[in-house]
């Protein structure tokens, strides 16, 4: 009878978002990696899930505080299927990690009795499965994991009628995390080509955040909670796989998404009247409101007026409020219209503002420093001119 998995890796739980400045959305982030436990736990449910396997990084660093142990081992319990897990290099398994804390494995016990962390590289046998586990015993591992894999099969203690499946957390054939991870380097290579592949039913992988298939049996699951802005289209973070397995046959897999938070990119030049319009047209048909849970980078280039750019202000303040967080590029570069440097310099009752502005307009047509200042002293300056215009009769 086919084994049907649900396959997933890299929580990261307790991931600090530190980018993030307001606490209040950091927290927010960190929660719905939480919740991510939660649907994973209704997918278990709905795809009639034999087992969850976590392919390493289940938290997101050696020392998670209790809080987050505690919530995470709850979530894990609800979850209605053994749920089977290796250390990754974030909470790797051996000296300072978390699986031999023993508030972690007094909590494990008592939450989550369902739950099994692989720590050694020995097979599990299973009445349904054979588990041959990569465990990472530190955050850079030299050697290849899977390397005991190639001659397990030698031994006669594992069933040759049970599907195999490999439960590894590292990189292969070239292809990494590299960029991925601020730290990464050239550690936690798996060489997939040596291992038996004959006799393995389906390899599943942790590391890489987005969802790919580096080999006919072989797939990253990737985050299940989208936690970065993409890079590149081959990145498709934000799910989980679930496949289904038999001895001797190709894996069937599929592929369902989970996440919640959004995270986009746009990207704008302005060089005419229209654009700012342009700019809140795409921000509305990208996020909508962005009041529902968006992460945004936008980068912003070229030129515009004063007036132009105070509008702008004020949408960024706007967007900054809604938004879980707007990470901002921004190089345009502000100069007064004719129409804005008229009212600035040619104000016959205002002589010393005429004079200042002047100066100021010829300083601000460069590139340096000294520009950049000017062009912020002509919009306080231009700013101060609206507040002190007389009313009309």
């Amino acid at each position: 009878m086919p084994l049907k998995i649900l396959h997933t890796a890299d929580w990261q739980i307790g991931k600090p978002f530190a980018s993030t400045p307001d606490p209040d959305k950091r927290q927010r982030l960190q929660q719905e990696r939480l919740r991510s436990i939660e649907r994973i736990g209704e997918l278990a449910t709905s795809e009639s899930a034999d087992i969850v396997l976590v392919a390493g990084d289940l938290f997101d660093s050696p020392s998670p505080t209790k809080a987050t142990v505690s919530a995470t081992f709850h979530a894990i319990g609800k979850i209605p299927a053994p749920v089977i897990a290796i250390p990754g290099n974030h909470d790797f398994g051996g000296p300072g990690g978390p699986w031999n804390q023993e508030f972690v494995q007094k909590e494990a016990r008592a939450l989550a009795p369902n739950f099994q962390i692989l720590t050694e590289a020995v097979p599990l046998v299973l009445d349904t499965a054979v588990i041959l586990p990569a465990p990472l015993q530190h955050r850079q591992n030299l050697s290849d994991p899977t390397a005991w894999i190639r001659t397990a099969f030698d031994e006669s203690s594992i069933p040759s009628d049970h599907p195999r499946i490999v439960l590894a957390h590292g990189s292969v054939q070239g292809f990494s995390s590299s960029g991925d991870e601020d730290d990464a380097q050239d550690s936690n290579l798996i060489d997939l080509p040596k291992l038996p592949l004959d006799e393995i039913d389906y390899i599943a992988l942790g590391d890489w955040h987005g969802t790919k298939q580096v080999a006919e049996k072989a797939w990253y699951a990737g985050t299940p909670e989208i936690d970065r802005f993409p890079k590149g289209n081959d990145n498709r973070p934000g799910h989980v796989l679930i496949a289904t397995i038999a001895r001797g046959k190709s894996p069937t897999v599929k592929t369902i998404p989970t996440s919640k938070l959004q995270w986009h990119q746009l990207a704008i030049r302005f060089d005419g009247e229209s654009d700012l319009a342009q700019l809140e047209q795409q921000f509305a048909e990208t996020v909508g409101t962005g009041a529902d849970g968006v992460l945004l980078q936008l980068e912003l280039s070229g030129g515009l007026t004063i007036s132009e750019s105070l509008h702008l202000r004020e949408l960024l303040e706007t967007w900054e409020s809604r938004l879980v967080r707007l990470k901002l590029r921004d190089t345009v570069v502000e100069m007064p219209s004719d129409d804005e440097i008229a009212q600035l310099t040619e104000r016959r009752s205002d002589p010393l503002i005429s004079r200042v502005a002047t100066r100021l307009v010829e300083q601000a047509a460069g590139s340096d420093e000294q520009a950049a200042a000017a062009r912020l002293a002509l919009r306080e300056l231009y700013q101060l001119t609206l507040r002190h215009q007389p009313a009309c009769a």
